[in-house]
């Protein structure tokens, strides 16, 4: 009977120890862990007005890989390191769109932004980084007429800013900042720029927080579908965002159809003339010639940069009147390098290392999207230890990364100076962790011609005039959720340093 026992005994823990190993493996290739989700809204409720904040509380539970539920479905979120591994070293395996309601709606669904990955959303993706590139940052001339769109602007809107503080003593500037981007990014598209007092371009390009509210990650309407059929609040705010997506989609198209009538393919004039050259020739190449992919790619293009340029823009004009000591380094800088017989352009940037560090603190520390556009799986795949099926709706929360006090000391303290090496270099390597504009085979195709833009508008506002807030009305970082944060309005007076002399035969 001993013997038995310690037959017994052995097989037991022979047992236990496989079942622990197997509990483990199986452990090992299970779900990411999460919050318990409601009956029928799931975890739609715990967001609350900022999401991203909700997230980066239960990183601090679950680890950098968690799953919520939203309506039926299951959301995997990624945070900190596991977002660089899904997006560059699994690139394929995470470069999918969910097939959300919203996203059928923009550009009639042929969007290179919101489509899923095929190998024509491929060729024509790179087809668009190129045009793009060429347009902007590609070579001399172009940066060179690039620089002076930019400027050209600067002068329209800063006449418009005195203007203004002179009718109303303090002014909020977030119309006109809308205008101005989209008027660069008309100029670049279409070869044109339109007035302040343009309604019809007013209410086109003003209608940017509807827009990205609604495709937002934790947009409601994606993942409680049904709520679309019946009067509700959800079910007006989604009727508006196709309508809106509508009168979007006939502007820009009237736009590629002029184009198309007056083009000499001999002289391309703008990006939309590169578009209809390059798109025409691969789609007959691909027999795909059927559809019209020029329109939704300019749509594409002026759609996104405007909406992400004008917050950007945003949060520096509110950042400068927030930190008059660091507005007034900003002027110190750019007087020194530039002085004041000349205005700022890029051939600057390399020489003005603390408006690159204010920039990218900008970006950083606003994190003005948070999140970036929701990506989906392509395959049942795995990430850090978890399973992922295929097809599983994925979040990545850029604000972990930009906010993550391994990486930046004192995360939530605005300080430009901590890009700045000590000999007073830009420190590229701290740079590179910023994200904005997301990582992999999704990385933003406007990345370049986006960060040129805040250069030279910085650099511009700052060697031009003196920017000061209302003390009557403090200066608050709150800000509205959606695709982008977009500051709470504020209140500011625009005073010229010198006067208009330099931009008026710069522009003329």
């Amino acid at each position: 009977t001993r013997n038995r026992r310690l037959n017994v005994t052995c097989v037991t823990l022979l047992v236990s120890v496989h079942l622990f190993r197997w509990l483990r493996r199986q452990r090992s290739i299970s779900c990411p862990p999460g919050p318990l989700p409601w009956p029928v809204i799931g975890n739609a409720a715990q967001l609350g007005n900022a999401p991203h904040l909700y997230f980066t509380r239960m990183v601090k539970k679950y680890g950098n890989v968690f799953q919520i539920k939203l309506g039926s479905r299951t959301v995997v979120v990624l945070n900190g390191e596991s977002i660089k591994q899904a997006l560059v070293k699994q690139g394929s395996e995470f470069s999918g769109r969910p097939d959300f309601t919203s996203f059928k709606y923009i550009s009639n669904g042929n969007s290179l932004a919101f489509g899923t990955s095929t190998d024509w959303w491929k060729v024509h993706r790179k087809v668009a980084q190129s045009t793009v590139r060429m347009f902007s940052t590609g070579n001399p001339h172009t940066k060179k007429k690039f620089e002076n769109h930019v400027l050209s602007e600067g002068k329209e809107l800063l006449r418009l800013f005195l203007r203004k503080t002179k009718e109303d003593k303090y002014f909020q500037p977030m119309t006109y900042l809308v205008v101005s981007t989209a008027n660069i990014m008309s100029a670049v598209c279409f070869g044109k720029r339109y007035s302040y007092e343009d309604e019809e371009f007013q209410q086109l390009v003003g209608r940017n927080d509807q827009f990205t509210q609604t495709v937002g990650a934790g947009s409601i309407v994606d993942v409680m579908p049904w709520l679309q059929y019946f009067p509700n609040p959800i079910k007006t705010i989604f009727d508006n965002f196709k309508q809106l997506n509508l009168e979007f989609s006939a502007f820009i198209r009237d736009k590629v159809m002029e184009h198309r009538k007056t083009i000499q393919s001999s002289t391309i004039r703008d990006m939309t003339d590169a578009f209809i050259v390059a798109l025409d020739q691969i789609s007959d190449k691909m027999g795909l010639s059927e559809k019209d992919y020029v329109t939704a790619t300019v749509g594409d293009v002026f759609g996104a940069s405007q909406d992400t340029l004008s917050t950007a823009l945003q949060w520096i004009i509110l950042l400068l009147v927030k930190y008059p000591e660091i507005q007034v380094r900003l002027q110190q800088e750019v007087d020194k390098v530039v002085d004041r017989s000349r205005l700022p352009s890029i051939e600057d940037q390399q020489q003005l290392p603390y408006i690159m560090a204010f920039i990218y603190e900008v970006m950083r520390y606003t994190s003005f999207a948070p999140l970036t556009i929701p990506h989906s799986t392509t395959t049942d795949t795995s990430i850090m230890g978890y399973t992922v099926p295929k097809n599983a709706v994925i979040f990545i929360n850029q604000w972990s990364i930009n906010h993550d006090p391994g990486i930046w000391s004192h995360p939530d303290t605005f300080d430009p100076e901590r890009f700045l090496r000590q000999n007073g270099a830009l420190n590229k390597d701290l740079t590179s962790n910023v994200l904005i504009f997301s990582l992999g085979k999704r990385r933003c195709i406007g990345e370049e011609l986006s960060k040129l833009k805040l250069f030279l508008f910085t650099a511009l506002i700052v060697h031009q005039c003196n920017i000061t807030a209302d003390p009557a009305r403090p200066v608050m970082m709150g800000y509205n959720y959606g695709l982008t944060l977009k500051p709470h309005p504020f209140y500011l007076a625009v005073s010229l340093r010198d006067d208009m002399t330099l931009l008026e035969a710069a522009t003329s």
